[in-house]
């Protein structure tokens, strides 16, 4: 079709013909100067890795991984080994080594691209365990190889057609082995068809990506960008600068998970909190705001909507880099008050629903179709029906074909009908927007026979700025408790407020535990009876990767964090 290319293996000679001079990518050098490169250059990236992969003997629908961070380079690698006919397997630079044996073992991947030459050492110790790896090359170096002649290149990639695969990409895993969900041309193809007429950019739009693209939400964000001929601008490489470098980079399409957009407000509660009577102020402009945004200021309100542009409205706009159209997040709910808060400075957020099995994409909101508290309708070609348990199922073109090597995961997944089990649980609204309420395998069934599902709980405690993650316990025992984290910044700036010293342990501080009891309770008080919290413990520390808590994309590994606080939750039930 006419909007987008007829595969992924000629997708930048196909961009290449539409945008040559146009800017395609946009990063930082190591020196801190930005950089450009045009989509006629990118294509000539991109045809560089092609032919190099040919050189290393690449045949069509072999495996190639990627394990690297998101950076330029990254999707140079990931359109050349398309254009080779080979399959991408994405890994995440953090995952440790059970999991990357697994994952390039049972990929069967023939060549592992590599971030640096620390990431292709830990690929070499395991070459043991690899009988299939041939090759394991730094990212910087491959394009240098010698190659096969470009003929050749555009010959496999013509070759290419929409049902072969184009990408293995292994889930999570929060308990098991992951499982390496088959994504095909045609998969990835139907969800461009669906979602490219509802989020519009172009050439001079900018869409900043920090995202990791081992994930799939940033490889459909770079499909859709250089489909519409906008330009990829990369984050710095540090997490921890993206706020500042928002201002600098100036983008108008900015995906995320919620925790940025969360960080920003409680950044900006807390500085208005600073002053005398900052918080009332902050949050009569919120309310205000979001009349102005609904279209429903009185005229009473107009000076005061005016004064807050000034003093909150504009500034916050600015941080983002002052063209911010439209910004998008998935992956976990984000919370109501910064939604109001981000609308009322003008910031259109959209939340959508997706995992890696149907493309990434099944429901979205937009700005044709919006309805906050959702995740929007469902996209054109997908359909989504709820289960009588409750589970969301979905069938169309995007939902991927099946696990690779792996016949009975596939046949709990996808039934004969092709219908997609999410193993979440929604709810579809009378105007057929959905609702997500929790995770089928995690929900709480109380010795007393009440269902619990934890998320809802868990969510409603975490719209405190000072608790980072809740994990509700309580399956198989007479009622729920929760584990809870603090968020560490906010604790520190709230008692640098209050003029506390918190000590060495901020945790046990009777201050710090009113002030998640607060939270707590106040939960407690939109959920179920049985759901609400009984008791808590904050934990020390908080989740995280390399604990092994959480996932890559930062789900909790529940089954871990109950055993490693087997004896906190006995305390909770006094046991």
């Amino acid at each position: 079709m006419d909007g987008r290319p007829s595969t992924l293996a000629v997708f930048t000679q196909w961009t290449e013909e539409r945008y040559g001079p146009e800017s395609a990518l946009r990063f930082r050098s190591p020196e801190g100067t930005w950089h450009t490169r045009t989509y006629a250059e990118l294509a000539a990236e991109v045809r560089a890795v092609g032919r190099a992969l040919l050189g290393l003997g690449v045949a069509a629908g072999e495996r190639v991984a990627v394990l690297a961070e998101t950076r330029p380079r990254w999707t140079y690698t990931h359109f050349g080994l398309l254009a080779a006919g080979a399959v991408l397997v994405p890994v995440y630079p953090t995952a440790g080594e059970e999991e990357l044996a697994w994952v390039l073992a049972d990929s069967e991947a023939v060549v592992v691209v590599c971030d640096d030459d620390r990431q292709a050492a830990r690929v070499e110790a395991l070459r043991p365990k690899l009988p299939a790896l041939r090759a394991v090359v730094p990212m910087d170096e491959l394009p240098t190889l010698p190659g096969a002649a470009e003929p050749e290149l555009r010959a496999r990639a013509e070759a290419v057609t929409p049902g072969a695969d184009a990408a293995i990409v292994y889930t999570s895993g929060t308990t098991g082995p992951p499982k390496g969900c088959r994504l095909t041309h045609g998969n990835l193809g139907a969800i461009q068809d669906a979602t490219l007429p509802l989020i519009k950019g172009g050439p001079g739009d900018s869409t900043y990506l920090y995202l990791p693209l081992a994930h799939m939400l940033a490889q459909l964000i770079q499909y859709t960008t250089l489909t519409e001929g906008g330009e990829l601008c990369y984050f710095g490489g540090r997490i921890e600068n993206i706020l500042a470098e928002l201002a600098e980079a100036a983008p108008t399409h900015l995906p995320s998970v919620p925790r940025l957009f969360e960080k920003l407000h409680s950044m900006a509660l807390s500085l208005a909190e600073s002053q005398e009577g900052g918080r009332e102020r902050f949050e009569a402009a919120v309310r205000v705001g979001v009349l102005a945004a609904d279209g429903r200021l009185p005229e009473e309100l107009r000076a005061e909507h005016e004064a807050a542009e000034k003093t909150l409205y504009a500034p916050v706009r600015a941080a983002l880099g002052g063209r911010l159209r439209w910004a998008l997040t998935g992956g976990a709910p984000i919370a109501p008050a910064t939604l109001a808060f981000l609308r009322a400075c003008g910031i259109s957020v959209y939340e959508g629903y997706g995992m890696t099995e149907s493309g990434g994409v099944i429901s979205v909101n937009h700005p044709a179709a919006v309805r906050h508290g959702t995740v929007g309708r469902p996209i054109a070609g997908c359909e989504v029906r709820i289960a009588d348990d409750g589970e969301v199922l979905a069938r169309g073109a995007m939902v991927f074909p099946g696990y690779h090597a792996n016949e009975a995961a596939t046949a709990e997944t996808l039934d004969p009908d092709g219908w997609l089990h999410t193993g979440d649980l929604g709810e579809l609204d009378a105007d057929g927007y959905l609702r997500i309420t929790g995770r089928k395998k995690e929900l709480i069934i109380t010795s007393a026979g009440k269902n619990i599902t934890p998320t809802e709980v868990e969510f409603a405690v975490q719209r405190s700025r000072y608790v980072s993650r809740t994990v509700l316990i309580g399956d198989r025992r007479p009622y729920a408790v929760a584990l809870i984290t603090l968020d560490a910044e906010e604790i520190t700036a709230w008692a640098a407020r209050e003029a506390l010293d918190l000590g060495p342990t901020p945790t046990t501080h009777p201050a710090v535990h009113a002030l998640v009891e607060a939270a707590v309770t106040e939960a407690n008080t939109t959920v179920s009876r049985p759901s609400r919290i009984r008791a808590f413990h904050i934990l020390p520390q908080d989740f995280t990767l390399e604990a092994g808590t959480l996932t890559p994309s930062l789900k909790l590994r529940r089954g871990v964090v109950a055993e490693r606080y087997a004896r906190e939750i006995a305390a909770l039930y006094g046991e």
